[in-house]
């Protein structure tokens, strides 16, 4: 079971720390991959509601990422670039990560190869079905 955190949160939701680089590199170092929010202006930027944090290419090609394009020039920009994971979603049940994974959106259907995405908002469905979860509690599924 492949274990994301969301935006960088593994045991509950920390607004003021989500997506920033730092935040992140702990979820890794705890052996996690995140998801996080990527915009695209006069270069990449991480952030959920406004591009916040500058990240440069090679940060983006961390296989431990699930870039989520937050804008459509990101998800444009990135799709040029070798080796970044990258999706676009809003409130799709479903959509297509760039390696083939099925982003779920919560409480929809699970399938193989599905992502069920915060599974702590009410998905009552078998979590053992899917490839992984993304979770802002993912340290209760390790």
């Amino acid at each position: 079971m492949k274990l994301i955190s969301h935006r960088g949160n593994i045991n509950g939701k920390q607004s003021d720390l989500e997506n920033s680089p730092k935040y992140i590199e702990n979820a890794i170092k705890q052996g996690y991959d995140v998801e996080i929010d990527v915009w695209y202006t006069d270069g990449f930027y991480l952030g959920h509601d406004n591009p916040t944090y500058k990240v440069d290419i090679k940060y983006l090609q961390n296989n431990k990422l699930w870039c989520h394009a937050k804008n459509g020039e990101a998800l444009y920009e990135m799709r040029k670039i070798d080796k970044i994971h990258c999706f676009w979603h809003q409130d799709d049940d479903m959509t297509l990560t760039s390696k083939g994974y099925i982003w779920t959106y919560p409480k929809k259907s699970l399938y193989y190869n599905s992502i069920c995405v915060l599974p702590e908002l009410g998905y009552t469905g078998e979590l053992d079905k899917c490839y992984g979860i993304c979770s802002d509690f993912i340290k209760e599924y390790k």
